[in-house]
């Protein structure tokens, strides 16, 4: 077995860790707090040629893999920038697979090199009020109508629907209850006509940076040119971006748990309390050890997993242990930087409280730790299936 990253992958994570230094906690506070898109970031990734780094080369990308990916939103979320930094660039990042492997090759040659350049934001648009995690319950319709769709419906936690040109949305073209659970959906690569969508932002807990949103969509029209593949094959077209998805949270948990660690070690070292620093107590330096050995360990399960799907071989096991891992080694990581900082821990004067609130939400999204493990326990193990 070889753990050693390429040249070439040690090469990114280097380039982009130097990048993104010139992004401080200074400013992602400041833009967390104002609620402001971090547009400078975003046009740094762009320049730095980033944004297309998985986008085949023949749309103007670089054809990389998972595993470049994930060490990109990695270093981004290290930085300090946290899932504020990751979600301004994720979907452009790798959410597109389902439109690389399924759109039409006139789709893709009008939207891949804007992804690649950076001038097209595009949200994704599939969770719905009333379904939740199971997708298949959607209820938003589009109904043909000669060489248009006419959509109607509502979406909610659509991540940068304020800054999107485009929606990849996910909807119904047949009703629920006449077809199979997985048939009759159908989604589309469209344009987020704001005189028929209202976008309406959601307050929140943290990563207040890139906003989450309800979507209410009144007859808007979508060109059948926008439609991904076949109509009503929807669903299997998302399976194409279920896994690489949690690989990315993932990534991005685990550089959240780095940086908070990091943060919670140098506090450790200059805090001093009682004479001596407050790392000499085992009370704080045990648990610090201990994110640091869980942290390692789910990085392990992360490579294994980004290495089976750029191999071509099955990875849903690993994908999904790997999120649960790398969430809950993230977020333990962040609640303990956090303890570490006592009092000053919940101030915002550091960095740490942000860390901690942006930690918890990769429990949840973009599935939740007890979801994982229903898959991983009827999957995996072979017992009912429990929902």
């Amino acid at each position: 077995m070889d753990f050693a990253l390429t040249e070439d992958q040690e090469l990114i994570r280097k380039a982009v860790a130097e990048l993104v230094k010139n992004f401080d906690d200074a400013y992602w506070m400041a833009k967390d707090q104002a609620h402001e898109f971090p547009t400078e970031f975003y046009d740094a990734i762009a320049r730095g040629g980033w944004l297309g780094l998985t986008v085949p080369e023949e749309y103007g990308g670089h054809g990389l893999g998972i595993t470049e990916a994930t060490l990109l939103l990695e270093e981004v979320a290290r930085s300090g920038g946290g899932m504020n930094a990751a979600s301004a660039i994720h979907l452009s990042i790798f959410g597109m697979q389902p439109v690389v492997v399924h759109g039409s090759e006139q789709l893709k040659a009008r939207t891949l090199p804007r992804i690649a350049v950076g001038d097209l934001h595009v949200c994704f648009g599939v969770t719905e009020p009333g379904a939740g995690l199971d997708t298949t319950r959607i209820t938003t319709f589009a109904r043909r109508d000669g060489d248009h769709y006419v959509v109607n419906g509502r979406k909610v936690w659509i991540s940068k629907a304020l800054e999107s040109e485009k929606i990849l949305l996910l909807t119904r073209t047949t009703p629920f209850d006449e077809a199979r659970r997985t048939d009759g959906l159908t989604l589309f690569l469209t344009d987020l006509d704001r005189s028929h969508v209202d976008i309406r932002p959601i307050p929140k807990m943290g990563r207040n940076a890139v906003s989450s949103n309800e979507l209410f969509i009144d007859d808007l029209r979508v060109p059948v040119v926008d439609r991904v593949g076949e109509e009503g094959q929807g669903f299997r077209y998302l399976l194409d971006g279920l896994n690489p998805e949690r690989m990315l949270i993932a990534a991005e948990a685990l550089g959240i748990g780095r940086v908070a660690l990091d943060r919670a070690v140098r506090y450790g070292n200059e805090r001093e309390v009682f004479g001596r620093p407050i790392g000499m107590n085992q009370g704080l330096q045990f648990p610090l050890a201990d994110s640091l050995a869980h942290l390692d360990a789910a990085e392990l399960v992360l490579r294994k997993a980004t290495w089976l799907y750029d191999n071509g071989k099955p990875c849903g096991r690993e994908a999904n242990t790997a999120k649960y891992l790398c969430a809950d080694a993230g977020f333990t990581a962040a609640d303990r930087a956090l303890q570490t900082h006592g009092g000053m821990g919940y101030a915002e004067e550091y960095a740490v409280a942000r860390y901690f609130r942006e930690a918890r939400l990769m429990r949840i999204a973009p599935v939740s730790q007890e979801m994982v493990l229903n898959y991983l326990g009827s999957h995996v193990l072979g017992l009912p299936r429990s929902y």
